[in-house]
C-alpha cells in the first residue's frame, strides 16, 4: 500500500507487524536515509548491530534471489528481530521482492531503498499493491512542510525564529532532508541553545548564507540574467552534489516566481525598488541590481511562459520515464535563451 501525509509518520513511530516490506523512494535522498534509519531504530536501536541489520546491494541479491528468503529468516544468536537493508533498488529487483512477497519467510522487516520511481515503475507497484508491504515516497520538503521541519529542529535546540528567519530559511533549504537538517543543526551551534535565543533574519542570512545550497540562487540568477554558461557550471555542480532535478526546478519556479511579483508590482506603478522592497524574504543588497535588470528584461508575459515551462519540467521529470537531469537541463536552457531574447528586445527599443 501506499502512505501518503500523516499515515508516513505514524507508519515511521511504529510500524504495523504484518508489514514485511518498506520500500522508501523518491528524489530526496537525505529523506529517504532518515526513514530508513527511523524504520530500523524501530525495531533494532543499534544502527551499527552487526548480528540484527544486514546490508545488501540490490545487484547482488539479484544474482542470488533466495539470499533475500534466507536473511529474512535467519534467526539472531544474541535474540531479537532483524532488520534487512536493500540498496540502490531498480525495477529489475522488482522479481525478487516479487518472490519474497509471495512467501515471505521469518519476521525480519525488509527496508528496500530506490530513487525516483514513475508512477508505472514495476518496484513501485509492486509495494503499492501488496497487503504485506508499503510504499513511502520521499520528496524534497516545501511550503508548510518545510517550516515545519525548520521549527521542529531549532525546538529542539530550545530556539524560536521570527517569521523573516524562517521565510529566509525555507528559500534556502529543503532540498534534501539531511542537508536542511545540518544546516539548521549548525545556525542552533552558531546561536547557543537557550530557551529564550529567537533566530533573526539576520542569524540565518549569516549562516546559511554560504550554504552550498546557495548555489541553487547562482542557477536561479544565472538563468535569468541568460547566463546559460554559467547556468551549466553550477547545475553540473548541483547534480555532483546529489541534488534532484525536482528539488531544482521548484528552486527556480521560486526565483521566477518572485520575479513576477516584482515586475506586477513594476507595472502597476511602482518603481523597481519599491517591488523589490516589498519582497519576503527580502533580496540581499549583493543581488539587488541583477535582480532590477532582471524585471527589466522579463515582461509579465514573458515570466508567465516562464513558470508554464518550469511547471511542465517538473510535472515531465515525474511521469514520463525521461531522464529527469536532461529535463532540467533543457528548462535552464530554454530560460537562459528567453532572457537574451528579452534582452534584444530591450535595446531595440
Amino acid at each position: 500500500m501506499k502512505l501518503t501525509g500523516s499515515r508516513i509518520e505514524s507508519f515511521l513511530k511504529a510500524p504495523d507487524a504484518k508489514i514485511r516490506v518498506a520500500l522508501v523512494y523518491g528524489p530526496d535522498a537525505g529523506l529517504i536515509q532518515e526513514r530508513l534509519d527511523r524504520l530500523t531504530k524501530t525495531i533494532v536501536p543499534d544502527l551499527n548491530d552487526p548480528f540484527r541489520i544486514a546490508n545488501f546491494p540490490a545487484a547482488r541479491l539479484k544474482e542470488d534471489p533466495s539470499r533475500l528468503a534466507d536473511e529474512a529468516a535467519a534467526l539472531c544468536m544474541t535474540g531479537g528481530r532483524r532488520v534487512v537493508r536493500v540498496t540502490d533498488a531498480q525495477d529489475a529487483f522488482a522479481s525478487v521482492l516479487k518472490a519474497f512477497l509471495s512467501h515471505p519467510l521469518g519476521d525480519a522487516l525488509v527496508l528496500v531503498e530506490a530513487g525516483e520511481l514513475t508512477p508505472r515503475s514495476p518496484l513501485r507497484q509492486l509495494a503499492e499493491q501488496s497487503e504485506l508491504a508499503v510504499a513511502l515516497p520521499c520528496y524534497a520538503d516545501e511550503g508548510s512542510g518545510l517550516e515545519s521541519v525548520i521549527h521542529e529542529t531549532l525546538r529542539g535546540y530550545g530556539l524560536t525564529a521570527e517569521p523573516d528567519a524562517v521565510a529566509w530559511l525555507a528559500e534556502h533549504l529543503g532540498g534534501d532532508r539531511l542537508m536542511t537538517r545540518s544546516e539548521l543543526n549548525k545556525l542552533a551551534l552558531y546561536m547557543g541553545s537557550g530557551s529564550l535565543q529567537r533566530v533573526k533574519l539576520e542569524d540565518a542570512a549569516a549562516c546559511v548564507g554560504d550554504s552550498a545550497l546557495l548555489s541553487m540562487d547562482d542557477l536561479g540568477m544565472a538563468a535569468a540574467d541568460g547566463d546559460h554558461a554559467t547556468a551549466q557550471r553550477v547545475l553540473e555542480r548541483l547534480f555532483r552534489d546529489g541534488t534532484s532535478p525536482v528539488a531544482i526546478l521548484r528552486s527556480l519556479t521560486r526565483h521566477f516566481l518572485r520575479l513576477h511579483l516584482t515586475a506586477g508590482a513594476f507595472a502597476s506603478g511602482q518603481s523597481i525598488e519599491q517591488s523589490l522592497a516589498a519582497l519576503k524574504p527580502p533580496v540581499h543588497f549583493r543581488s539587488q541590481s541583477r535582480m532590477q535588470n532582471q524585471i527589466r528584461r522579463w515582461t509579465l508575459p514573458r515570466l508567465s511562459s516562464a513558470l508554464e515551462l518550469l511547471l511542465t519540467a517538473e510535472i515531465d521529470s515525474k511521469t514520463t520515464g525521461m531522464p529527469a537531469a536532461e529535463i532540467c537541463s533543457r528548462a535552464v536552457m530554454q530560460l537562459a535563451q528567453a532572457a537574451n531574447r528579452g534582452r534584444k528586445e530591450n535595446s531595440q527599443r
